[in-house]
């Protein structure tokens, strides 16, 4: 069947709605419900999937102008953060819409490598994963089809190269920047991104608008809600949006369904099997808010994780007009995992990246409190002369760390998460190391003034995946240990993080869990 280009009016049309229980509920439509809704309704499953937030259609809801997005697509629920380095959890961390954080991601798709399932074996930190990277590799390799990914042809990094599509141009900052990061001896390529540079099931390629935050009205860029949504939906499976999922009810320690709030009232979908798909924050707040459910080993909402990222700022004579193309430009991994006689375990990468006017002016201002008055304003004018340098470092799992209720409620009544988060010395090493070497390859590019601001990037963890009940949430096919008929698939299941943007790594675990279901249900 040949699916229709994804406009929302047009996808609701074809769209089945189903009545009674169901094979499979999925909560959340992100980058994780959304892959299981392809693949699960493609195998022959009725599906439905809740979702709290809106279909989005990226040419009629998507405006190219910073100001005017700013909001639309923001998790905006009260959370409570504390700990010793209390994280922020805005837009980079959360989206509520059909699609979530894809829509409005910068569409970096990079593999975990090798060494990152084996963290505990090879470095003496950590856990290891209970599979290995050869078992998500040909998971790997579907997702950047479907996407589909473009990148270089030839990647110097375990990335399965030649890509679908063919990679991003460079852009004037990727040719400043990259010749500073050769001098101080790193290699440097395109970043692979879910962008098409090609056309694609009636997607354009992309037209470098630069607006990849801002959700792309071109749809070249590969979020869920326009690269899987629109074939799940195809297969049969129903959306619903403007759902928020209260509780997993559960009766002789199976799943029965769940029960979700829609225009104010109460319903509920039953199902055979409950995939629960809310990422790193509201996952383990539905789970804890559903009678503690699968959580015998009280690992639950533990090792939260992130991963740090200080951006280094170099202002040079020529402007480098950074917004025209794709936020993430260039990329080295030369820094990736653990390297002897750095005094710390594991790594980070670089990229180039850009920052649109109120994105830069708060982070700048953010970081720095002695900018301000007429040196601000200097800066500001300069907008176009900036260069920016951005880190991306693994921050290791630790217990503490961790999402729990807080007396305070939302809007619906439901105690909201509290993220409780403090870096330990490793993280704080690299995140060091990281701004060390940023600040030396900014100078080698020529850069006459430099400025840095602090930050995280992503979330991670929550309920761990592991083989040992008492020490993880789910089995490595991200089944509950306790509950046999309860999945969870998202980023929450990382047993560590890495030191890549997850989504690609989130999809391909999605589409082997789903393989691996209808497997047993086969």
């Amino acid at each position: 069947m040949k699916v229709p280009p994804p406009r929302v009016e047009q996808l609701r049309g074809i769209m089945r709605h189903h009545e009674g229980s169901v094979d499979a509920c999925i909560v959340g439509c992100g980058a994780a419900g959304a892959v299981l809704a392809k693949e699960l309704a493609e195998g022959g499953m009725s599906v439905v999937v809740i979702e709290a937030g809106d279909w989005i259609d990226s040419r009629e809801d998507m405006v190219n102008d910073e100001l005017s997005m700013l909001g639309p697509l923001d998790w905006d629920d009260l959370r409570i953060t504390d700990g010793a380095d209390p994280i922020r959890t805005g837009r980079v961390n959360t989206g509520r819409a059909v699609g979530g954080t894809t829509v409005h991601y910068t569409a970096v798709a990079v593999r975990l490598h090798p060494d990152d399932f084996r963290v505990a074996s090879t470095d003496g930190v950590a856990v290891d994963w209970p599979f290995d990277y050869d078992e998500l590799a040909p998971y790997y390799s579907q997702v950047e089809r479907t996407l589909p990914v473009s990148g270089p042809r030839r990647s110097a990094y375990p990335s399965g190269a030649p890509y679908p599509h063919g990679e991003l141009p460079w852009s004037t900052k990727d040719f400043l920047i990259g010749r500073g990061l050769a001098k101080v001896g790193l290699h440097v390529e395109m970043t692979p991104h879910a962008i098409a540079t090609g056309n694609v099931d009636g997607r354009s390629a992309c037209m470098y608008y630069g607006f990849c935050m801002d959700g792309c009205k071109s749809d070249a860029k590969g979020g869920t809600h326009v690269s899987y949504v629109p074939k799940a939906i195809a297969a049969g499976a129903e959306i619903r949006p403007n759902c928020f999922a209260l509780r997993i009810e559960s009766a002789g320690g199976r799943a029965t369904g769940v029960t979700y709030l829609e225009d104010g009232e109460e319903r509920f979908q039953g199902a055979e099997r409950v995939f629960v798909c809310c990422y790193a924050i509201e996952t383990p707040r539905l789970l804890l808010n559903s009678g503690n459910l699968a959580n015998s080993s009280d690992q639950v909402g533990r090792n939260f994780m992130v991963h740090s990222g200080p951006i280094v700022y170099g202002r040079f004579d020529q402007p480098l007009d950074s917004f025209v193309t794709p936020p993430v430009g260039i990329m080295t991994q030369d820094t990736y995992g653990t390297h002897e006689k750095r005094g710390f375990a594991r790594g980070f990468w670089l990229n180039t990246y850009c920052q649109f006017p109120i994105n830069f002016a708060q982070a700048l201002t953010g970081s720095n409190p002695e900018l301000w008055g007429a040196e601000l304003m200097e800066v500001l004018d300069e907008y176009s002369h900036w260069g920016l340098l951005a880190t991306l470092g693994e921050v290791l799992p630790n217990p503490d760390n961790r999402v729990t209720l807080a007396d305070e409620r939302d809007d619906n009544g439901v105690p909201v998460a509290r993220i409780t988060f403090s870096y330990g010395d490793n993280d704080k090493a690299i995140i060091d190391a990281e701004r060390e070497l940023a600040v030396q390859a900014m100078e080698a590019a020529g850069a006459t003034r430099i400025l840095t601001s602090e930050g995280t990037h992503h979330i991670l963890g929550t309920a761990r995946m592991g083989s040992d009940p008492a020490s993880s949430v789910v089995g490595p096919d991200c089944r509950s240990h306790d509950v046999p008929n309860l999945w969870i698939c998202d980023g929450s299941v990382f047993p560590t993080a890495g030191a890549v943007n997850p989504s690609l790594t989130i999809e391909a675990i999605a589409t082997r869990t789903a393989r691996l279901a209808l497997e047993r249900s086969a």
